[in-house]
């Protein structure tokens, strides 16, 4: 048996679109001579559909693209997910087909409801697997038992499915990316291999959904729990797999990207794919002099294209010199349209009508904000003239402490770094550095600064990042406590500032642009805590 698995980009609710891209992937894996395609879940709406699954119409619009596929998987076994209303309920489902025929269809067993997921809102839980018979070109025939995403996690789904008489395991997944995420699930699927003693293929998604990415590297182990194939990351691809003698023989196996690489490309896919899906003609970005707006701008022309990026400095009384000199720099090496408009004829008449209003009161962040403002304000109006998307370039450290303006340095449409913390920003500098030199070395080591007043610098307002990040981590990725993360050698007045920083700025949060998700705690989907909370432990 010749199994194909293919990881493609899918856009939800495009629903004709992604069927399209299925009846492509149907007609190359007749010609490899493929016996079985998969595909992963929910390939034709793309996922999350989210509360597109709460309307009636949908099931309808997805059942004619189920006919649609019905009449041309000829000669291959399509593996095919779909939402499935039955009477009042609704399925996250399969349906296996072939030749005008439906061969077999199932049901996810086990619906996550955890971090970004929220399928219990949506679904209801199947009861049995998929085990289908699978007659090849060859006249063999194979019980195959298809199991849905979660399912793999568990014990039962897939020892079910071997009581059933499978003998191979194919699991269409939509599992979004994480850094480490690929290992864990290779570690999980050879535990169910050892119980069951089956091969097991795992297929996944590829492509950016809003603040989620799909990493795609989908894989398959033999019997022995070996890597028998590894598809790349952060790619569209399929794989052919050979079934032979009752186990999966051994095929190509793509190498796979370490932390930084595959961070980078995690972003640059989420980037276009939240840009190009979403019908915007391309990228603007404040250009500041810092190591954000940098790493941003690199990100957003690797994404898309020089010719779609376009960098505004904005410089003010208190912008440096070599802030100027560097991204001016940067420009050259990248050659995407570059303006300098200087906001300080805003700020001098806004300070002017201001001034009687703020008569005997001190400077403070009321003038910092201020600046900022006028440059969100300048963006937008570039946005909304062009049509290009604003993207932001603050950090997730400055989005845990609230160290960002709103209606200033927030203002946009997406958010790159939103999930990055300020010493991964480093580092990623330096990997992208590796690629090409595009990132002027001074930009890098020079300390953070807001330029908002005169020798301003970072850490006048917040701790050294090294250990802001490695609290944040703790309390924001792992749910520690503060007492826990005292315990484990952290000054105690740190650990306070943070978590009392972190508290009293969900409200900036809340008004965030979306942006990619690349840990196992962003501050998206899978962060819901009360604005108006007294809670501080």
């Amino acid at each position: 048996m010749k199994i194909a698995v293919a990881q493609f980009n899918a856009t939800v609710g495009d629903l004709a679109g992604n069927t399209d891209q299925i009846i492509a992937l149907i007609t190359d894996a007749r010609a490899n001579g493929a016996d079985v395609l998969l595909v992963p879940e929910l390939s034709i709406t793309g996922y999350p559909p989210e509360d597109l699954l709460l309307r009636p119409s949908f099931y309808a619009a997805c059942n004619e693209q189920l006919d649609r596929l019905l009449d041309v998987a000829d000669d291959v076994t399509l593996i095919v997910g779909h939402p499935l209303m039955l009477g009042a309920e609704r399925f996250n489902a399969i349906t296996v087909m072939r030749d005008g025929h439906i061969l077999g269809r199932g049901q996810k067993l086990v619906l996550p409801n955890n971090e970004v997921f929220d399928e219990c809102r949506y679904f209801t839980p199947g009861v049995t697997p998929c085990v289908y018979t699978q007659r090849n070109h060859d006249g063999s025939e194979v019980q195959v038992g298809v199991l849905i995403c979660e399912d793999i996690w568990h014990v039962e789904p897939a020892s079910e499915a071997a009581d059933m008489g499978a003998e191979i395991l194919l699991v269409p997944n939509a599992s979004p990316y994480h850094v480490g995420k690929e290992g864990v699930r290779q570690q999980i699927v050879r535990q169910r291999v050892e119980e069951t003693g089956l091969p097991i293929v795992y297929g996944n998604w590829v492509g950016g959904q809003d603040e989620l990415v799909f990493d795609g590297a989908s894989f398959a182990l033999n019997k022995a729990g070996e890597l028998v194939a590894q598809l790349p990351a952060f790619e569209t691809a399929t794989a052919y797999l050979d079934y032979l003698d009752g186990d999966l023989q051994a095929g190509e196996i793509a190498v796979q990207p370490d932390t930084e690489a595959a961070v980078y490309k995690a972003l640059v896919v989420a980037t276009r794919d939240y840009i190009v899906k979403n019908g915007f003609p391309g990228a603007i970005i404040g250009l500041s002099g810092g190591i954000d707006s940098a790493l941003t701008l690199a990100i957003a022309v690797d994404a898309l294209g020089a010719d779609k990026v376009r960098a505004v400095m904005m410089p003010s009384r208190y912008t440096a010199q070599i802030s100027l000199d560097d991204s001016r720099e940067m420009i050259r090496c990248l050659g995407v349209q570059y303006d300098e408009l200087s906001i300080e004829p805003m700020y001098e008449a806004f300070s002017a009508t201001l001034a009687p209003q703020f008569a005997g009161l001190p400077v403070d962040a009321t003038e910092e904000n201020l600046q900022s403002r006028i440059r969100g304000v300048i963006l937008m109006a570039l946005s909304n003239k062009t049509g290009r998307l604003v993207l932001t370039t603050g950090n997730k450290s400055e989005m845990t402490t609230g160290y960002a303006t709103l209606y200033g340095d927030m203002a946009g449409g997406y958010a790159v770094l939103k999930d990055i913390a300020k010493t991964l920003v480093y580092r990623l500098s330096h990997y992208r550095n590796t690629v090409s030199d595009v990132i002027p070395e001074r930009i890098i080591t020079r300390p953070p600064s807001a330029e908002l007043r005169e020798d301003q610098v970072d850490q006048d307002s917040l701790p050294p990042y090294d250990v802001l990040d490695a609290i944040m981590e703790r309390y924001v990725e792992r749910n520690e406590s503060m007492a826990d993360i005292i315990r484990a050698g952290f000054d105690e007045k740190d650990v306070l500032r943070v978590v009392k920083l972190l508290k009293i700025n969900e409200y900036k949060r809340r008004q965030a642009a979306v942006g990619a998700r690349i840990t196992p705690r962003g501050f998206g989907r899978d962060w819901r805590y009360p604005i108006t909370n007294k809670f501080l432990r």
